[in-house]
């Protein structure tokens, strides 16, 4: 998601970090490889069985890839025009909806999905979201989740990029009986709308663990939260100790938080670095318990200057069945300096022997054909 600056109200134009990102310089090779053309689809790839990147068209960020039945899903932030994809308009909240934000905001109105049988051909699932079917959305929807749980399909949004605990807005959860939605909100209010431990409350995150506890991990501004979920997802109950809003941030941490579990170790990976730069990238910590310590090991995805920049705010599919990985995340193409210009692309993560996941290579090409080995929904 967004780095979110906390001077909305300056919305005229986007913090000076952003207008003053140099890219890197190409080389001759790069310019020959990666053409402005670089953001569209290759079908001569798709054709060989590769799934390319990006994967699919249009400007996306914070792709969101999950598993349900014989699909693979990605549910990402709709990020700019492109093509037939037109930006959406604010919700009538009334007074509310008349307060001066960025322009931008207001085009972030509805959520998008793709859904694919073999990670090479998506179909795209028009606003399975949208802020008029949630009656305190205003703005700024980002960063979806989506979980399966008790027979229904869940996803949990962030809305109207709040700045202080005065603002209605925060972590939202919306319901559907079909993963491609329509998704309607399920709580009439946001599930977190306040500010807990100084996390921003966007770029949420929800684990199941193998007892069947669910989790949500999420914040920005430099801080990460995690609290445990009732068994319907639309409440938050308190750990052993009586907390419920627990502080994990690990070193580095800026926002984006994701994680897995794998071999009894549970592995957080955030995004560092400023979202609209070239050195947005994702790091990663392990810890024995789903809430830490987490110790941050070290940085595994970010640019390459003769592919693509900023590199982050990603998702990992574990293929069921295997010890196979994906990643998920978004970067912007070469040659683009609008912070808003990221396409979603997915590259293969490979683990050393001592659980340690190795650096990714982000490339052109993408992964090969794979239909998951899922015939049911399993809760997540």
């Amino acid at each position: 998601m967004m780095n979110r600056p906390p001077l909305r109200r300056l919305c005229a134009c986007w913090p000076h970090a952003i207008t003053r990102v140099k890219l890197p310089v190409l080389t001759a090779s790069a310019l020959i490889a990666t053409p402005l053309a670089a953001q569209t689809t290759d079908p001569a790839l798709k054709a060989r069985g590769m799934s390319g990147n990006p994967v699919f068209e249009g400007w996306y960020a914070d792709p969101e890839a999950v598993v349900f039945g014989d699909l693979y899903w990605i549910y990402p932030t709709w990020s700019d025009d492109w093509g037939d994809s037109v930006a959406g308009e604010r919700a009538d909240t009334g007074e509310r909806g008349q307060r001066p934000i960025n322009p931008q905001y207001d085009k972030q109105t509805f959520l998008d999905a793709f859904s694919s049988p073999d990670l090479v051909h998506w179909t795209k699932h028009r606003r399975v979201l949208d802020l008029t079917d949630i009656s305190w959305g205003e703005y700024a929807l980002w960063a979806p989740a989506a979980v399966h749980a008790n027979g229904r399909y869940y996803l949990f949004f962030a809305a109207n990029d709040i700045q202080n605990d005065d603002e209605v807005g925060g972590i939202g959860v919306a319901i559907a009986d079909n993963p491609a939605g329509p998704f309607r909100d399920a709580l009439g209010r946001p599930l977190i709308d306040k500010f807990h431990n100084g996390a921003q409350r966007i770029d949420q995150f929800v684990f199941r663990d193998d007892d069947g506890q669910h989790y949500m991990y999420y914040g920005g501004w430099r801080r990460c939260n995690v609290v445990k979920l009732a068994p319907d997802l639309l409440s938050l109950v308190p750990f052993e100790d009586g907390e419920t809003f627990k502080e994990i941030t690990p070193e580095h941490y800026v926002e984006g938080p994701f994680v897995f579990k794998r071999g009894g170790r549970y592995y957080l990976m955030w995004s560092e670095g400023g979202w609209g730069g070239p050195h947005y990238s994702v790091a990663y910590a392990i810890a024995d318990s789903p809430i830490g310590p987490f110790r941050r090991v070290g940085k595994i995805l970010q640019q390459d200057p003769e592919v693509a920049t900023g590199a982050g705010h990603h998702s990992v599919i574990p293929v069921p069945g295997s010890d196979t990985w994906y990643i998920v995340y978004h970067r912007r193409p070469l040659g683009r300096t609008s912070p808003h210009h990221r396409v979603v692309c997915i590259d293969e993560m490979h683990f050393d022997a001592d659980g340690t996941i190795q650096p990714v290579k982000i490339t052109f090409e993408g992964v090969l054909a794979r239909p998951p080995v899922v015939t049911f929904d399993q809760d997540r």
